[in-house]
């Protein structure tokens, strides 16, 4: 089993320590694995001798959220040189960023009626890697469990029964806090042109995360991001329906791109989503000679 997008607690929405999911990846029997931090590579080094340990091949990796026509989109880089200073500075720029995007959430929060000190996220964030760093999922999670907000309508889809209830704090952070929603506080992440640059010059290769999520209503896009120069596309995600994961498996082939296979497990704030849970239970050889290559190159 393959599973090359998971985020551990370098993560700012990660739950799990690089050597916990080490061991989540070898109970489940996963045998090639990547761990994809969002602008941070900093994982990487620690997972690579337990990952050896345990029987599992490893393959350095990083998802970096960029910008294309406007639009937001996360390129996962594999093979990648994971101490590279081009690397390095990708974190240092989202992070000192987060930290004002963070307080200006807060505030579009508090303005929307929503009871929520900057005390309390700092608490919750607290042992975090990135605990001046506060996502949607983060906000999600101190509203709803206030008891002053217990009968607030706005909350109802994400509780036990409702039809957001599925994964909810993440499905809260899509529905306030993403580009375009109430809460959304920018933060200026690079062009694709300049991500795809640094994770080539880095002796990586490029793969679209999850196109069934970043690029929904905007397909028209894809031929533009294929002739920027991406490797592949992650074809099969637990985000994608098995209709999906087919036809963008198709449009791989169209492009002359490789598909890749990932779960985008983050722990609790993506509860639904489980290790190995991208539906592609038998990846076909053209990835595995892809697969190859990245671990030729990597381990």
């Amino acid at each position: 089993m393959v599973d090359l997008h998971m985020h551990s607690n370098y993560s700012d929405d990660g739950a799990f320590t690089p050597l916990e999911l080490v061991e989540k990846c070898a109970v489940q029997g996963i045998e090639v694995m990547a761990v994809t931090d969002h602008n941070c590579a900093s994982a990487n080094g620690e997972v690579i001798e337990a990952a050896r340990e345990r029987g599992i091949r490893y393959i350095p990796g990083i998802e970096i959220d960029c910008v294309y026509k406007g639009a937001n989109f996360h390129m996962l880089g594999y093979g990648i040189d994971y101490r590279s200073p081009d690397i390095a500075r990708i974190e240092q720029n989202i992070r000192s960023q987060n930290q004002r995007a963070s307080l200006e959430m807060l505030e579009k929060t508090r303005a929307l009626g929503f009871q929520v000190t900057a005390g309390e996220m700092r608490k919750l964030a607290q042992n975090s890697r990135w605990p001046d760093s506060w996502t949607g999922e983060m906000f999600a999670e101190i509203l709803l469990a206030k008891p002053e907000h217990r009968a607030d309508p706005r909350l109802m889809p994400y509780r036990e029964g409702g039809s957001r209830a599925e994964n909810a704090l993440v499905n809260f952070y899509w529905d306030f806090y993403a580009q375009g929603k109430p809460c959304h506080a920018g933060i200026k992440i690079p062009d694709m042109t300049e991500v795809l640059d640094i994770i080539h010059q880095n002796h990586g290769l490029a793969v679209l995360a999850h196109p069934g999520i970043n690029l929904r209503g905007k397909e028209q896009l894809l031929a533009g991001i294929v002739k920027l120069g991406i490797d592949g596309i992650e074809a099969f995600s637990s985000y994608h329906s098995p209709e999906q994961a087919r036809w963008w498996e198709e449009k791989v082939r169209d492009c002359r791109l490789f598909y890749t296979c990932g779960s985008d497990f983050h722990g609790k704030t993506k509860p639904s989503i489980q290790l190995g849970g991208h539906g592609c239970s038998a990846p076909r050889e053209e990835l595995w000679r892809e697969l190859a290559r990245l671990l030729e190159k990597a381990v």
